[in-house]
């Protein structure tokens, strides 16, 4: 059985292998004229500038949290040796998945719009396979990741009691998941800043009040716009994504490992499964990637059919193959648990169909959206904010049933607390199942950007109209698969929460038994504790609605989200107009700009969006990861429990609503662009622009940031777990 382990490293291998193989067939293309060049090279040089900003930021912080883990491990003994070690190298693949994706991205979107001057499928084919470069990368990179730690800590963990030394190793192995966290809120809350303070810069002044096509060479912020989608929507995406990808896994194993504590034959199943379904998972979306073509002329809904086919065929093949799986590894309700696989396979498909339903404008939501143009942009702003707010409703019953039947297949339907740790295990296997076919899933949100910057680039290259045409299709499908994998990306983020708020139980549990290992009075009864059930401790710690920490923590978690959404939002409308008054300056002051006879000053708004994000993305991200420390050092388990469940609560209903609301208000804009009520320059056409504006940081900034947020807040507080012990044991 232990052989099966192998297909783990072999499958990281093989995603590596075709995301190098598809990046190489990318790079033989070429990048089109001497200007569509020139163009990509400035927008590379500025994508470059800003991570290598970003990085020294990033390098700092870890530094200062590694010297923290590293002073409760070797110095006060509350935590494992191992911890900082796993923490950075966390960080370095979750940095290294984003930075992979962006510069593949950079590379990609002058290619794809010389390839659509051929055909759609031409370009669509370079702009999803580029895609697919980041989504194997970040599978990739997890997957090795994951099989790289379990060995080095097999081999290294000394411990007599073999079900014990696994429990150490996999809630060891959830630190690493810590480490992709934090370097995900960084990257996609500094990523989010950058990219809508330029967007949101270059529409208010170009679009609204110079009247000017977006993407115009004569707009100065045009490039800084277009270094934004790679370093938000490529490099923070690939990030955020490799974190939630590592994490639902993580979290499965640690508590495979402890729901099946004492029999080591299950335990070591337990943990095999989610590494082996994610494996498989690689070889499916491979051939789901090889299935997405089009035809000529095809329209948004056959581009989406095109899309669906791929990740449709990867998610029916993984989802067929899970019962071979569970049998083959040995467990005896294995058709049971992989109906739990199932349960959040379809959960995933289904929130992703919904969430196209109201952010495409192939469908009515976004039309009548649309419609409400005629009357201004008011009634815009309005129809859009409650547009999102009622799209909340499908996904949020979809992840409740999803819960209720992963945990009640793993189960046999029994909700006797002596089962608790197997329910929670097919929660979380669940949440394994939904992220299975990433390396296709996060394909189709990648190549949203690549096609925006292929628009961008035929626009400021003066290229034919017709090209601008079809890199406009492939721009608005991209809306829509972006929106959907936000809504994809927040579904699988609530199945990984509640299963980490478990493991923060097991960690709990383990701060017992670092305090017993010290001797003293209470050494028999924390030994005791450590050794106790998670229904023994919820009731030591006295974990319930009645006891009013636990109140105070939920409320803290809800707030939690409205405060970083209000932060980073805050952030991206300081840097925005910052770029408002730099674009001004320039049509001011510069002769000849708006005449096409002198060339804008792109580099001093790429300084700004680089300088705004840098400065803007340190509170909101220091605050989520001081937050959890806070509450565990003051209130205590009790309040720790209530603050994750607040967070996500409250995150997850409200990251829908944000993602919904900023896609339906994106392809509103782009449903009239294409001719309806007036089209582009007319009165409908600009109270779109200002929908899509406000939408911009609600979709790109806030909204992606949240699922971070929320798992973020799970990590520190698992990684903190043996202080809080020290103070409230």
């Amino acid at each position: 059985m232990n052989g099966l382990f192998y297909l783990v490293p072999a499958a990281a291998v093989l995603a590596l292998f075709f995301a190098w193989f598809f990046f190489r067939q990318m790079m033989k293309e070429s990048e089109g004229t001497v200007t569509m060049k020139e163009i990509a090279q400035y927008v590379r040089e500025g994508a470059m500038a800003y991570l290598r900003q970003q990085y020294k930021v990033v390098v700092v912080v870890f530094i200062v949290l590694a010297i923290f883990f590293a002073v409760l491990a070797y110095g006060f003994g509350i935590q494992n040796s191992w911890v900082p070690f796993a923490f950075l190298t966390g960080g370095f693949f979750s940095g290294l998945a984003g930075f992979i994706g962006m510069k593949t991205a950079t590379y990609a979107s002058a290619r794809t719009a010389n390839a659509t001057m051929r055909s759609l499928n031409s370009g669509l084919k370079i702009a999803f396979r580029s895609g697919a470069v980041m989504g194997l990368t970040v599978v990739g990179l997890g997957l090795l990741d994951i099989s790289i730690w379990w060995k080095v800590l097999d081999f290294f963990v000394d411990d007599a009691d073999t079900s014990h030394k696994m429990v150490v190793i996999t809630t060891t192995m959830l630190t690493f998941g810590m480490g992709a966290s934090t370097q995900a809120l960084f990257a996609r809350v500094g990523g989010g800043i950058y990219t809508k303070a330029a967007d949101v810069g270059a529409d208010i002044v170009g679009k609204v009040e110079q009247d000017i096509p977006e993407d115009d060479p004569r707009n100065p912020a045009t490039i800084a716009d277009n270094v934004g989608d790679n370093v938000g929507d490529v490099a923070g995406m690939g990030a955020d994504l490799y974190e939630s990808y590592c994490g639902s896994i993580l979290a499965t194993m640690a508590l495979g490992a402890s729901a099946f504590f004492g029999d080591t034959g299950m335990q070591m199943k337990a943990i095999l499964a989610p590494m082996t379904i994610a494996a498989l998972g690689v070889v499916f979306s491979i051939l789901g990637i090889y299935a997405v073509r089009t035809s000529e002329g095809a329209s948004l809904q056959k581009l989406l059919r095109s899309l669906n086919l791929g990740t449709n065929l990867s998610a029916v093949l993984i989802g067929v193959a899970t019962f071979g799986i569970f049998y083959l590894i040995g467990f005896e309700n294995w058709w049971q648990m992989s109906l739990s696989v199932i349960s959040g396979l379809v959960a995933g498909v289904i929130i992703g169909e919904v969430t196209e339903y109201y952010t495409s404008h192939a469908y009515k939501p976004t039309r009548k959206l649309a419609e409400s143009s005629q009357t201004g942009p008011a009634t815009v702003i309005i129809g859009g904010v409650g547009l999102g707010m009622i799209s909340t409703a499908i996904p949020v019953i979809t992840i409740a049933v999803a819960i209720i039947l992963s945990y009640g297949f793993a189960t046999g339907f029994s909700f006797d607390t002596a089962l608790l740790s197997n329910g929670l295990y097919g929660i979380s296997i669940a949440a394994v199942g939904m992220l299975s076919t990433l390396g296709i899933t996060l394909a189709t949100d990648a190549y949203g950007p690549i096609a925006d910057n292929a628009g961008g680039n035929a626009q400021m290259s003066e290229l034919d109209p017709s090209v601008r045409e079809k890199t406009d299709i492939l721009d608005a499908l991209g809306n829509t698969t972006a929106a959907t994998g936000k809504g994809f990306a927040i579904g699988s983020a609530a199945l990984t929460a509640l299963a980490l708020l478990a493991s923060y139980i097991e960690e709990i549990k383990i701060g017992f038994g670092h305090i017993a290992e010290k001797g003293g009075e209470l050494a028999d009864q924390f030994a005791q504790l450590a050794h106790s059930s998670i229904t023994q401790i919820v009731e030591h710690f006295n974990i319930t609605f009645m006891n009013p920490v636990v109140l105070v923590g939920v409320f803290i978690g809800a707030m939690m989200a409205f405060l970083f959404c209000g932060m980073t939002m805050n952030s991206v409308g300081r840097a925005a107009s910052k770029m408002v008054i730099e674009v001004r300056r320039q049509f001011r002051e510069i002769a000849g700009i708006l005449e096409g006879k002198q060339r804008p000053d792109y580099t001093s708004c790429v300084r700004i969006s680089t300088k705004a994000a840098q400065h803007e993305m340190i509170l909101p991200s220091v605050l989520a990861i001081i937050a959890p420390v806070l509450v565990g050092v003051i209130l205590g388990p009790a309040g720790v429990v209530g603050l994750l469940g607040g967070g996500l609560g409250a995150g997850f209903v409200l990251a829908i609503f944000l993602a919904n609301s900023g896609g339906a208000w994106d392809n509103a804009k782009k449903y009239v662009e294409e001719g309806n009520f007036g089209g582009k320059n007319s009165d409908c056409h600009k109270a779109t622009i200002v929908g899509d504006t406000v939408g911009d940081p609600f979709k790109d900034t806030s909204g992606p940031s949240l699922n971070i947020l929320i798992k973020l807040m799970s990590m520190v507080s698992i990684v903190m777990a043996g202080l809080t012990v020290l103070i409230h044991g």
